[in-house]
């Protein structure tokens, strides 16, 4: 579970509610009609901007950002360097065995380019296209968190708008007791303003950085996993392989153990 999220997340929200409560009363901020401006018309947008295919995928989304899956760049290298020391010591025809026992789709396909004998040029070509079509597809979903933190303010805005209309149309200048609601019209009318920031910055901008970071670790193992590949298919060495796919973690990233420790000495 993703708790540093879930903690800022109560801790925002529980700074602003105290924040309200220690200024005034959480009551004036409790606005049904706000609350249907600004959530039903940017739900309504989104509705109208993407396909029902996309938005049936956000129970989905709203897990990998809360439940995120577990991308091991260690492991995918490990997996990589022992699939090197098996073509080395045993064949490339041995891959098959270990592809068909994958249960990674991409790692078992990668493998099995391996096994066919496949050039690295051609190999390369299927990977890179793999893995485009995986970023346009997840690129295409977590857009929809980029459009609503952008549509809820501007529905805030619409409440708000809406609000201030309502009051000037109610003024009535002869009527010396009408300027005495002022101040609580408009407060009413600032409310949807309030929500569509909350909407944006806590809920929405939140998640698609979530899903967006998720991706970014997804794709590396993929890339990962294409350059272990295409090192297999060189005969490099696996210490070599080894130390080429760490080169694209972060430098701050520390090793969970040498996958190549034991393998054959020597050159590329």
């Amino acid at each position: 579970m993703n708790i540093s999220g879930i903690i800022g997340l109560v801790l925002a929200f529980g700074l602003i509610i105290w924040g309200i409560m220690s200024g005034g009363e959480l009551s004036g901020f409790i606005d049904p009609a706000s609350i249907a401006i600004v959530v039903g018309g940017t739900i309504g947008a989104l509705i109208f901007n993407y396909p029902v295919s996309v938005l049936t995928k956000i129970p989905k989304m709203l897990k990998v950002a809360f439940l995120p899956p577990k991308f091991d760049p260690d492991k995918y290298i490990s997996q990589m360097v022992e699939h090197c020391k098996t073509a080395r010591m045993k064949g490339i025809l041995a891959l098959e065995e270990a592809a068909n026992a994958c249960p990674d789709p991409f790692m078992k396909t990668s493998l099995m380019l391996i096994v066919d004998a496949n050039e690295s040029e051609k190999v390369k070509s299927m990977l890179d296209d793999s893995i485009n079509f995986v970023c346009e597809r997840h690129e295409s979903n977590y857009a929809l968190w980029a459009k609503g933190s952008g549509v809820a303010p501007a529905m805030g805005m619409i409440g708000t708008l809406v609000g201030l209309i309502n009051m000037l149309a109610s003024l009535d200048p002869t009527d010396p007791n009408s300027a005495a609601t002022l101040g609580a019209s408009m407060s009413t009318a600032l409310v949807t303003t309030f929500y569509g920031c909350i909407l944006a910055h806590l809920i929405f901008t939140p998640i698609g950085n979530l899903c967006k970071y998720n991706h970014n670790q997804e794709v590396l193992c993929l890339q990962i996993i294409e350059e272990g590949t295409l090192a297999i298919i060189s005969g490099a060495n696996p210490r070599f392989v080894e130390e080429k796919l760490r080169t694209m973690l972060p430098a701050s990233h520390k090793p969970k153990g040498s996958a190549a420790a034991a393998s054959e000495g020597g050159g590329e």
